[in-house]
């Protein structure tokens, strides 16, 4: 375990403390909204993941299950709905409608 060093501010001794440096990654739509509401909503678990260098980790983790969630509903969908693979060879214009508004629903 490192040792801790402190630095004097007027009449206190504070801990040097700093975030350990992560790779850069870029965050979707889920993992941003993931990332807003620990901020707002769970500000201490947020804290926990930001200091020990898993903030990242959780957010992306969060994006692929988001991601993966939404293939399921939109596939789910489209055989609700009847958008099928003889659609698509049969009228390719109105399968891609019909995706696109399944798609949008989801947004």
């Amino acid at each position: 375990m490192t040792e801790i060093t402190y630095s004097r501010q007027g009449d206190y001794l504070l801990p040097n403390l700093t975030i350990p440096e992560g790779e850069e990654v870029h965050l979707g739509k889920y993992a941003y909204l993931r990332k807003q509401y620990l901020m707002k909503n769970r500000y201490g678990m947020y804290l926990n993941l930001l200091t020990a260098g898993t903030l990242n980790q959780h957010l992306l983790q969060t994006e692929e299950e988001a991601q993966m969630r939404m293939e399921t509903l939109i596939l789910q969908m489209a055989e609700k709905e009847g958008v099928t693979e003889k659609l698509k060879a049969r009228d390719q214009m109105e399968w891609i409608g019909r995706m696109n508004n399944i798609r949008q629903k989801m947004a």
